[in-house]
């Protein structure tokens, strides 16, 4: 239940609603931002690959083992970074990957054989590991259980507002760079799309606050009351509050499994989605940039609003579930209306509508049941057991067209996975979560 007034220690009362939306505004835009420089310089090598591929002479093999080992480096990280966040705090810790990243994202210019493209594509995902995971346990420091899901998703609009955004940029700096100066476009693209998080991470610096308590925007009573709101809610009977508690917890290793099926969705459309235009039919970087952002858009309003219904009614299971199944739906209908550019298009929309849908309402459920060490530990273990699917999925599909010719096979793969989830949230998943 939500209460929209409450006592602060003084005893002064406090519009609770009113506070938590002071709090989002000041929090979530900022973060919403720091994403889509790490989701644009995460997936920025499939508007590259348009061009790159050539250049270097690479297959669509190498392609697809690159793109995909950035979350080899992502998995082994994730822990360890979520679980010095805990200790060190958000500030220093999301500056430190937000500027790295960067870096790294603009050396990516440089490459030239194999070798390199796989180690600086591992080095990012090394380097990003604990951002997503960092914001979501972040975001626990603040609201209450109650209000995560609408708050996730607005956080998780990045995703979508990143591949809104991002496409049309990508496709811009491609076809505007093309022939400046030495170098080729899609270099011009890595460094161009890596100078911006350099500067982001001297932000964080300066304007994130590490919990309630250090916000100078908030009144001492409203600092009060939204901390002893989330001392109440983590000492409550249930909570599992160890890394041991939250390894040695099934569920943990069901929301990862789960996770893991919702993310090679995420990763095929964030990937492949240039590649999947240009196969129907669709020819200019900037024109394939420009279309590749209607899926996102649709996916952005989906997300939102799967969030805000979650909370209004209380309900994850089916929440999670149906956004799963309607992505599998999609992911098979562009694999077979590949040769008719309207139908796929609105297949593809209707994949990244329930991909993107399931993300807020999933990180619901793993903090009902998680806190303190427990969550900062276990958010990062279910989100790097998940990303391997991001190693997994593109891999596939880049092998999968190399041997087959086409992209469909690989589409009917990663809606196998969106299918299982429905599959595991449904038998597994307790209602009341």
């Amino acid at each position: 239940m939500t209460y929209s007034t409450t006592a602060s220690a003084a005893g002064q009362p406090v519009a609770m609603d009113a506070t938590y939306r002071k709090i989002a505004w000041r929090l979530i835009p900022f973060l919403v931002f720091l994403f889509v420089l790490a989701w644009i310089d995460r997936v920025n090598v499939g508007f590259a690959k348009l061009s790159m591929l050539q250049d270097l002479q690479f297959s669509e093999a190498i392609y697809g083992l690159g793109a995909g080992i950035f979350f080899i480096g992502y998995f082994l990280f994730e822990v360890p970074s979520n679980l010095l966040l805990e200790k060190i705090g958000a500030r220093k810790t999301l500056a430190r990957i937000t500027i790295l990243w960067g870096l790294t994202s603009m050396a990516m210019a440089y490459v030239t054989t194999p070798t390199s493209f796989y180690v600086l594509r591992f080095l990012l995902g090394v380097f990003e590991a604990g951002f997503f995971p960092g914001v979501v346990l972040y975001l626990t420091y603040w609201f209450p259980a109650q209000r995560r899901a609408r708050v996730n998703g607005l956080f998780m609009t990045s995703f979508a507002i990143a591949g809104a955004v991002g496409g049309p940029i990508a496709g811009l700096i491609m076809s505007g760079m093309e022939g400046v100066g030495h170098l080729a476009n899609w270099q011009w693209l890595f460094i161009l799309e890596g100078i911006p998080s350099l500067v982001a991470g001297l932000l964080v610096l300066k304007y994130l606050p590490e919990k309630p308590v250090n916000a100078p925007w908030l009144t001492a009573a409203e600092q009060q009351a939204v901390t002893q709101a989330l001392v109440a809610e983590n000492t409550g009977a249930g909570k599992h509050l160890s890394f041991k508690d939250a390894c040695s917890n099934y569920r943990v290793w069901i929301c990862a499994a789960v996770y893991f099926c919702v993310v090679s969705g995420n990763a095929t459309i964030a990937f492949w989605a240039p590649s999947i235009i240009k196969e129907i039919g669709i020819k200019g970087t900037l024109q394939i940039g420009l279309i590749s952002a209607i899926p996102f858009i649709a996916g952005t309003l989906a997300m939102v609003w799967n969030g805000i219904h979650s909370d209004k009614t209380g309900e994850r299971r089916m929440h999670s579930a149906v956004a799963t199944l309607i992505a599998s739906v999609g992911l098979v209908a562009t694999g077979l209306t590949l040769g008719n550019a309207t139908i796929a298009l609105i297949s593809l929309t209707v994949a990244a509508i329930g991909i993107l849908a399931a993300f807020p309402v999933f990180w619901s459920i793993p903090a009902a049941f998680l806190a303190g060490t427990a969550a900062a530990g276990g958010i990062a273990l279910i989100n790097s057991i998940g990303n391997l699917a991001g190693f997994v999925a593109p891999y596939m599909i880049g092998a999968l067209k190399t041997s087959t010719g086409s992209l469909s096979s690989g589409l009917y793969f990663v809606a196998a996975l969106e299918f299982l989830a429905s599959f595991l949230v449904v038998v597994f998943v307790k209602k009341q979560q």
